[in-house]
């Protein structure tokens, strides 16, 4: 119920008077311009219609360029720079090159071998001669090299990236597959790594993590080389980026 509709028509009137008939004191006087403190209020800000230039050092400018230069995939803003960038480990890439390598093994002892090969089908009907196993066994090793070479570029162009402003991750997913993510350093709230096995510990290398805020969405980056010391120097930059102070 509204308190003001509950209040007699006569609130306004003096309670009390002296022995003169003047009023001695009345009821607080409501403000109906009030507004009610239980309805959700805006607050709006002005923003200029020509910001004012930022004004940049020639020391970050040089790095600024530096950067542009050294990565030209990245779209860094004006004053933005990389301060660290992480390529996968070259341990991920052994179990799949050791399976075309054994492969392509198989593949020439084939084409060597042609001529046995045919002489084993020599009871069957199937017009096979040994020209046709050779050329099969070269565009097979063909095939494998390709293989090999596709697995090696989607493989080592996942990169990870911290500049002085926000975190870049390109995710590689096929040849013709890419796309990128990019965090803010004040919507990182937590950077951490790991490293599972002994293989790991041995070749140092693992995976990291990052998390946001609000919508708590989760970043992960595997096979880097030295996670930790990768990690210390992540969020050394988001703590200087969240207190203001310059992020070498």
């Amino acid at each position: 119920m509204d308190s003001k509709q509950s209040l007699p028509e006569d609130y306004d009137k003096p309670v009390a008077y002296d022995v003169d008939g003047r009023p001695l004191y009345a009821h607080p006087v409501l403000d109906k311009e009030q507004p009610d403190s239980n309805k959700p209020q805006a607050v709006h800000f002005m923003r200029p219609a020509e910001p004012g230039k930022q004004i940049i050092s020639e020391s970050v400018q040089k790095k600024h360029d530096q950067s542009s230069n050294e990565y030209p995939s990245l779209n860094l803003s004006e004053g933005e720079y990389v301060i660290l960038s992480v390529s996968r480990h070259l341990i991920g890439l052994i179990a799949p090159l050791m399976l075309g390598v054994l492969l392509i093994i198989l593949a020439v002892i084939l084409f060597i071998n042609a001529t046995s090969v045919v002489g084993s089908f020599k009871y069957s009907n199937l017009p096979i001669n040994p020209s046709l196993i050779s050329t099969l066994s070269i565009i097979f090793i063909g095939l494998i090299l390709l293989g090999m070479y596709v697995i090696y570029y989607v493989y080592l162009n996942n990169k990870f990236f911290l500049t002085n402003e926000c975190v870049i991750q390109e995710i590689q997913l096929s040849v013709f597959s890419k796309f990128e993510q990019t965090v803010s350093l004040s919507n990182v709230e937590d950077a951490s790594f790991s490293q599972t096995g002994i293989i790991q510990k041995i070749f140092n290398y693992g995976s990291i993590r990052l998390s946001t805020e609000g919508e708590e969405t989760t970043y992960r980056f595997s096979y880097v080389s030295n996670p930790k010391q990768t990690i210390a120097t992540l969020n050394n930059a988001i703590e200087d980026f969240k207190n203001g102070r310059a992020i070498d």
